[in-house]
């Protein structure tokens, strides 16, 4: 009897202790995949058609900042801003080389552009 209630016993425990995890009740799932995000894809879209992958990468720096570093720098309140930046072209937030302006872009595509950009921070 005394070995029964022992093994109860540490069943309770085992079963008691479970995970560490939280269950969420379904559909309050919180996503972090941001390439569902109508601003990343319309973004990736035109830095795509344009030639700023000429300079820059992602996550490693090229001739310019890479846009992981650009986003951890920046917050949202800077998105027009740096799309005037990107139009009107710029030198020495990142040093001495200057990035070419690009005057056919619209401050709507300069700016989604951005936006696309600063989303990468996470």
């Amino acid at each position: 009897m005394k070995k029964y209630f022992i093994v109860i016993a540490a069943a309770t425990v085992i079963a008691a202790c479970g995970s560490n995890e939280t269950k969420q009740a379904p559909g309050t799932e919180q996503t972090t995949d941001i390439s569902s995000n109508p601003d990343y894809q319309k973004g990736l879209a035109l830095i795509a058609k344009s030639d700023c992958l000429t300079c820059h990468k992602v996550s490693e720096k090229l001739v310019g900042p890479a846009y992981k570093d650009v986003a951890k720098k920046y917050s949202e309140k800077y998105i027009t801003t740096l799309a005037e930046k990107v139009i009107k072209g710029g030198q020495g937030n990142w040093g001495a080389i200057p990035m070419q302006p690009h005057p056919t872009l619209s401050q709507a595509d300069a700016e989604q552009m951005v936006k696309y950009i600063l989303l990468l921070k996470n």
